[in-house]
């Protein structure tokens, strides 16, 4: 199975409560085992269950790729501690930002991220040192929020369906394997209703067979 319908939490924004990368998935620590389970086999990698400043939102305020973890400035020392010590082979750092929705905020895979252009330049280089990408600025849609609108992974993107003709030319240069979509039956927030990586994509129950396919079928799955 590389694609599927969820929930989590009695919610259809799955993608709040956890980001994905090929190596590993973090999730809120109190999913269910059946919910652990989908995921695992969906997105074919190791799940951490974790939290970031005592929040499940580990979607929002957390953003990875296969070798780095970003966390919020909300983050406890023992959420970094284990983190650190599940996943020793990964930089885990905290990022010291007033757009701590960090995720909402930054869209990364291994190569790159698109970041909200409202980080300033040092925080640009930070962010680029921390996660070993190459950044550049964007909005889309007129949304400063590229993470929470849009996905990436290493294989292609989605962007959202508010994203303007020209947005799309300028993102298909980069990124070939490209469409835009919405989930949910309709909703932009395509970033927040999903989770995926290389190997499968999960979609919130209320998104409709045509969404989950043209979604799929640009991340190549």
């Amino acid at each position: 199975m590389v694609y599927a319908k969820f929930s989590l939490y009695g919610s259809d924004f799955i993608g709040a409560f956890g980001v994905a990368s090929d190596k590993f998935i973090l999730v809120g620590r109190d999913i269910s085992r059946g919910g652990e389970s989908v995921i695992k086999e969906t997105l074919n990698c190791k799940v951490v269950r974790c939290s970031v400043g005592g929040s499940e939102l580990v979607g929002i305020y957390a953003v990875a790729n296969s070798g780095h973890i970003l966390l919020s400035n909300m983050t406890e020392d023992s959420e970094l501690k284990l983190l650190r010590n599940e996943l020793g082979n990964v930089s885990v750092e905290v990022l010291d930002t007033d757009l701590n929705a960090l995720r909402n905020n930054i869209l990364a895979n291994d190569k790159l991220a698109v970041l909200n252009p409202e980080f300033t330049s040092r925080q640009e280089k930070e962010i680029s040192d921390l996660l070993d990408v190459e950044t550049i600025r964007a909005k889309t849609g007129g949304f400063s929020t590229v993470g929470a609108n849009n996905i990436l992974t290493n294989k292609g993107m989605v962007l959202s369906n508010h994203a303007t003709d020209e947005e799309f030319e300028w993102f298909k240069e980069r990124f070939p394997s490209l469409t835009q979509s919405t989930a949910n039956t309709g909703s932009p927030s395509i970033g927040l209703c999903t989770m995926a990586n290389s190997s499968g994509l999960l979609a919130g129950e209320k998104t409709t067979g045509y969404e989950l396919a043209n979604m799929a079928d640009a991340l190549g799955l």
